[in-house]
């Protein structure tokens, strides 16, 4: 059941939230439009009628007490008549209830007839308003209760005994009625807390998938880049030596047939990541970590790349591997920026750290022997963005900026858990 189809079990007071939070949603927050004064629902009905009826009869049983203590037929016709006026009065009662109770208050000091009516909006008094006015209007409820069978005494009843009746029910009617109250805060506090809640998730799960595009965006480019680099090297190369031996044809072919390959299978790894967990093959591929470093440098060297490699661990096996990951992406980006930037240049990558110590990697190379040629692939500047925050979510820094000689220096430093 929605919110609208139970809309019709709610007082107006708590429907008109609900239209006030509709018409918000339909019309924006900003628009400036403000839903109509709520209207009776059909429990409104059902309970007004019910009060109605309820204190017609409270009214009928004090007009025959008045009759049979021979009060005169002028007196018992005002009481008829402002019993019924009482009675229709409380149609009003939800749009004045502060208003209607202090004017059938004081009636009820000279015609006990309106007693059921001063009952009921007593009750709606209690409900609608703040406890101030209630407290203050229903403390002259208990003086008119009590000053009532003194004006108009009951032959038939004990003074005593009238006086504490007219007291119990005036506070069982304020008491009913800040309950209600109350209970209708408690709903409306929880019914809020329920739609913050739901904001909040919404906006949670927004979030997540941000984070889950970013992620798979930041992955897209490490894994990528590299591969289509090489594709685009040697493609420029060929393109460029249409001359060239043929031994040196066939190396750059399988240099791109390689690359690739590596790169489409690389592409199935990550697009795996928007599948849902039961539909993830088996036989995905494994992360890299610092022990792919040597394969990673091997292959830069295939590639025509002079890279020396100088690193003092040991057991590259033994680095965990989110930190192994780390360090291998910030390699393979420093190394793509190095073939695409400075192509022929001599790139150092030395590695170094302990447990307890972080660990440290750092990737220099000097300017470009040559001028960088026309089939240079262009820079998104985007990669060293991505290291910079793949190194602040490990916990580390990363630096990054030009030499004094023209070339360039990536170090960043990773943090080990002894």
């Amino acid at each position: 059941m929605t919110r609208t189809e139970y809309r019709w079990l709610l007082p107006s007071a708590m429907a008109g939230g609900l239209d006030t939070e509709l018409a918000g949603e339909q019309f924006g927050p900003g628009s400036g439009r403000r839903p109509a004064r709520p209207r009776r629902t059909v429990r409104d009905w059902i309970v007004d009628t019910a009060l109605f009826v309820l204190a017609a009869l409270v009214g009928m049983a004090a007009a025959d007490v008045s009759d049979q203590i021979n009060d005169s037929e002028l007196v018992v016709l005002v009481d008829q008549l402002a019993g019924i006026a009482a009675c229709c009065a409380l149609w009003l009662r939800r749009r004045w209830p502060g208003p209607l109770a202090l004017a059938l208050t004081l009636v009820c000091l000279v015609t006990p007839v309106v007693g059921g009516a001063v009952l009921v909006s007593l009750f709606s008094l209690a409900v609608h308003r703040p406890f101030r006015p209630a407290a203050v209007i229903g403390l002259l409820s208990l003086v008119s209760a009590c000053a009532s069978p003194v004006i108009r005494p009951d032959p038939t009843t004990d003074l005593w005994a009238s006086v504490i009746g007219g007291a119990v029910f005036v506070l069982l009617a304020l008491g009913w009625g800040m309950l209600v109250r109350s209970r209708r805060q408690l709903f409306v506090v929880l019914q809020e807390r329920a739609h913050r809640a739901e904001t909040e998730a919404e906006l949670r799960a927004e979030q997540a998938q941000r984070l889950a595009r970013e992620a798979i965006a930041r992955e897209m480019h490490d894994v990528l880049a590299h591969r289509l680099t090489l594709l685009s090297v040697h493609a420029g190369a060929l393109e460029f030596r249409p001359d060239a031996p043929p031994a040196e044809v066939a190396r750059a072919a399988g240099v791109i047939r390689d690359s690739a390959h590596e790169a489409l299978q690389d592409l199935r790894q990550i697009i795996g990541v928007l599948r849902t967990p039961g539909d993830h093959e088996s036989g995905d591929r494994p992360q890299p970590t610092l022990a792919s470093l040597d394969a990673l440098v091997h292959e830069s060297r295939e590639a025509g790349m002079k890279v020396h490699l100088d690193s003092s661990i040991v057991e590259p096996v033994a680095v965990p591997p989110a930190l192994g990951r780390t360090v291998y992406r910030i390699a393979q980006e420093a190394l793509t920026n190095a073939r695409k930037h400075a192509p022929g240049a001599e790139v150092t990558l030395a590695l170094g750290g302990a447990p307890g110590d972080g660990l440290t990697v750092a990737v220099d190379n000097p300017a470009a022997p040559t001028p960088r040629p026309i089939t240079a692939v262009p820079g998104s500047g985007q990669g060293l963005i991505g290291l910079g925050e793949r190194a602040m979510l490990a916990g580390g820094t990363l630096e990054h900026g030009k030499t004094g000689d023209g070339g360039f220096h990536v170090r960043a430093w990773l943090p080990w858990a002894a």
